[in-house]
């Protein structure tokens, strides 16, 4: 896997991130590891539901269109100060890839934290209660769970050099557990499949 350090001076470049770079860091990442890499679930798994534990993420026709969001508030650098969970689950709950989206969310997540003058330590979150947040605000976005757990964490910029150290020390993406693997709950057009997705939306949509 390519290392973190070439894909933050690489993004460093792009004046505002959109979808494709989301894309390319997943490439650059996992270029060595996975022959589709840097290529969404709408072209590996088009007919595919995926969920992970008790979460549904988006099926492959919504995925651009939820990162698209979690991107457009990202870009807004008070919003991106204030709702940092915010746009996090957006993105999370997008869920691009068939593997590799932590790391490659939480890339461009930090880059945005930067480019709004604060980044995470993520070093002194707690796997257990972050994943547990992450959760509630994929499942209910908008009542600022993610947000509220971040505070305590939120500090000064630092810079793209350092940007990988923080990334790193993620919950989950550093190496100490084995993450949870993704699940297929089936195909989407199957009458369960979308039941069960509809009703998920629908939480999403009264939260």
């Amino acid at each position: 896997m390519t290392g973190l350090d070439d894909v933050f001076l690489e993004m460093a470049k792009r004046h505002e991130l959109d979808y494709r770079d989301i894309l390319q860091t997943h490439k650059m990442l996992f270029d060595a590891v996975y022959p589709w890499a840097g290529q969404d679930r709408t072209r590996t798994a088009a007919r595919l539901t995926i969920k992970k534990g008790d979460v549904i993420f988006a099926n492959p026709p919504e995925i651009r269109r939820a990162t698209e969001y979690g991107l457009h508030l990202g870009r807004d650098r008070e919003a991106m100060r204030t709702k940092p969970g915010e746009v996090l689950g957006y993105l999370a709950f997008a869920h691009p890839f068939l593997d590799g989206n932590g790391r490659t969310i939480m890339t461009v997540h930090s880059i945005m934290a930067q480019r709004a003058g604060f980044s995470i330590d993520w070093a002194k979150t707690d796997k257990v209660a972050y994943l547990d947040a992450l959760t509630q605000e994929i499942e209910t976005p908008g009542k600022a769970i993610l947000d509220n757990y971040l505070k305590p964490f939120v500090g000064e910029a630092v810079s793209y050099e350092n940007l990988a150290a923080r990334v790193a020390a993620i919950p989950g993406l550093d190496g100490s557990a084995e993450a949870q693997a993704n699940e297929v709950l089936g195909e989407s057009a199957e009458p369960a499949v979308k039941s069960q997705y509809e009703a998920m939306l629908q939480k999403r949509q009264q939260s």
